[in-house]
């Protein structure tokens, strides 16, 4: 290579130096080539991510509606013609009347909710005998191909409404549907009900010729005292043209009915919510469960069935009642009927058992409905009604209280026999002594039992007709507030052991009057029946304990039940007293001296009374002899 070609790769390589060093980019122009670099980096990768999301997504949706047709398979699979009324949206329609609010649900197109407008709870808060979450209603439907559902799980659409009838429909397609009719009548606590199948004989079994129901509710705390709410608190059912049953009050309690029933009814102890069908249940398997829940007091449970028409000609009628425990109110929904026929609703009303039931009914009942026609205040009409009472009883009073007086009178004659024969070894001859005097004069210790014993029904009638009569329910008079529950002058909250048990936390005024008013009662009756012979050991204190024992046992109850007695202890002190005062025991004397005198025939009651007695001298005589024998060995 020669000298000329060497300098010039020279100067060449030193142009490509100087024009590399003069080139160089400056430190900004290298961030922003960084920059630049990168933001077309994130853009690649952003577009790759989208391209990904895209393919997935387009899998996503691809998985979904795979999914959403299996879902829809397995629905049509398991509802058959039924599958539409499996998804919707829960809507409650409002139906009423002047009585009551109803709220029926779109979902299983039942009554979920039912309000009596003209009542309020204890707490003065609108009275719902049971709410969404408190029943549960629905039907059991067996399909052709034995696939079974409950219409409690299906949706029912609303196709005809008004502000008194609701009917809710649930299509099985091909024009096939079944509807549940409501109906409100104007001033009833009475609803119809009718199931309507249509077009549904071939989408059903073929052996399907009645439904299955089954139907839950919670009862719930309405009154002031649990206690004795849930006490009268009870499911109850009425055989078809036959007698009213009802499951334990006090326990849990199931029962499986083979006998066709008329009705099937929750009962409070002031409301009751009655299923009523017009062609009777075919058995029911019924249960009753106590609660411990707050606001609630027992769980009631019926499974049941009813005829029915697949083909819709006939539907089957069915009649809710939701409405309070008054007896006339229950009475009028037989009026007009057969027996056969008849209802007999009202005798959920607890009016005692037997022969007290007949004395309300009857006579008790009427009375007071009568007297409450003409007097606003309850107070007063229950000092009418024992005073009527107390008057129709007078003269059992006064027979009662004459025998007393003829015993009293001859008290002198009897203290002669018993110093005569003193001792308990002259006891055969005390008493044979006594009742020889009795027997003369005309007078028996028996004879004022009998009248007592006669009154006894009416007395009992009273006690059943007042805690349960719904008409004392929150009816104030003087300082009680509630005629159906206690009247609390003073309350506390701590807990007392025994005391809060049996007495409660509070001191009701008319349980505490009438306590004082009986004890005082007490020592008058005794003091002037005190007839000088020997009383049985602790008997006095039997009789002053008694009203103690009440305070105990009404301190929780009724008011107007405490009022009731104080009234009537008061009556029949004053009967007494002017019973007293009217009756001359000096003659009465005079009179039961002569009877001494004169032949006396025995009735068969005295015969019988007197051959009692001589069985007891027998018995005593027997038994000396037996001491003695004792006492010589």
């Amino acid at each position: 290579m020669d000298k000329n070609t060497v300098l010039g790769f020279v100067l060449i390589g030193i142009v490509l130096v100087l024009f590399t060093w003069l080139n160089k980019p400056s430190p900004e122009q290298i961030e922003a080539q960084r920059r630049y670099q990168d933001s077309i980096a994130r853009i690649e990768q952003t577009q790759q991510a989208a391209a990904l999301a895209k393919n997935g997504n387009k899998a996503d949706s691809l998985a979904k509606a795979a999914a959403d047709t299996m879902s829809l398979a397995q629905t049509e699979d398991q509802y058959g013609v039924f599958a539409d009324a499996v998804k919707g949206e829960n809507e409650s329609i409002t139906l009423q009347n002047d009585k009551m609010e109803l709220h029926i649900d779109s979902k299983g197109g039942r009554i979920s909710f039912a309000r009596l407008k003209e009542y309020v709870t204890a707490d003065s808060l609108p009275l719902v005998l049971f709410g969404k979450d408190d029943a549960k209603w629905g039907l059991t439907l067996v399909t052709a191909n034995n696939r079974v559902l409950n219409t409690a799980n299906l949706y029912f659409n609303p196709v005809l409404k008004t502000d008194t009838s609701l009917t809710m429909r649930l299509n099985a397609g091909q024009g096939a549907y079944l509807d549940f009719a409501y109906r409100l009548a104007k001033g009833s606590y009475m609803v119809h009900f009718d199931i309507v199948p249509h077009g549904l004989a071939n989408i059903l079994s073929p052996s399907y010729n009645s439904i299955n129901i089954n139907w839950e509710q919670s009862i719930r705390q309405q009154e002031k005292v649990r206690k004795f709410e849930d006490q009268y608190t009870g499911l109850f059912f009425k055989y078809t043209a036959d007698n009213v049953d009802n499951l334990s009050e006090g326990r849990d309690d199931s029962q499986d009915v083979k006998s066709r029933l008329r009705w099937i009814a929750y009962k409070d102890k002031f409301f009751s919510t009655v299923l009523i069908a017009e062609q009777g249940f075919e058995g029911a398997g019924l249960k009753s469960t106590k609660l411990e829940t707050e606001g609630y007091l027992k769980h009631f449970s019926a499974q049941t069935s009813i005829p029915v028409d697949l083909r819709g000609q006939t539907p089957a009628r069915l009649r809710y009642f939701f409405g309070p425990n008054q007896y006339r109110l229950l009475k009028s929904y037989d009026k007009g009927l057969s027996s056969d026929k008849q209802l007999d609703l009202e005798q959920m009303v607890p009016l005692g058992y037997s022969i007290f039931r007949w004395v309300s009914k009857y006579f008790l009942l009427p009375v007071f409905d009568f007297i409450c026609k003409y007097v606003p205040s309850m107070g007063l009409a229950i000092f009418l009604l024992t005073l009527i009472v107390r008057l129709i009883l007078f003269p059992l009073t006064y027979k009662s209280y004459l025998s007393g007086a003829k015993m009293r009178v001859l008290r002198p004659q009897v203290e002669a026999i018993n110093a005569k024969y003193p001792g308990q070894d002259k006891a055969l001859e005390r008493q044979k002594a006594t009742m020889a005097l009795y027997s003369a004069a005309g007078a028996s210790p028996m004879a004022g039992c009998l009248p007592m014993l006669i009154q006894m029904p009416v007395l009992l009638a009273l006690y059943w007709l007042f805690p349960t009569n719904f008409d004392l329910r929150q009816q104030s008079f003087l300082w009680a507030h509630d005629l159906s529950s206690y009247d609390a002058i003073l309350s506390w909250q701590t807990n007392i052991p025994v005391i809060s048990s049996f007495y409660g936390n509070h001191v009701s005024l008319f349980c505490l009057l009438m306590t004082v008013v009986q004890i005082f009662y007490t020592k008058v009756t005794m003091s002037m029946n005190d007839t000088g012979q020997q009383q049985m050991p602790g008997m006095k204190v039997m009789m002053y304990l008694m009203p103690v024992m009440f305070l105990f046992i009404l301190n929780q109850n009724a008011s107007g039940l405490c009022y009731y007695y104080l009234v009537s202890s008061l009556i029949t002190m004053g009967i007494m007293m002017g019973c007293r005062y009217f009756i001359n025991e000096d003659k009465l004397l005079l009179k039961l001296e002569a009877n001494k005198k004169k032949p006396r025939k025995k009735s068969k009651f005295a015969q019988r009374i007197e051959a009692l007695q001589k069985q007891q001298q027998e018995v005593l005589r027997q038994q000396e002899q037996q001491k003695k024998k004792g006492k010589k060995r």
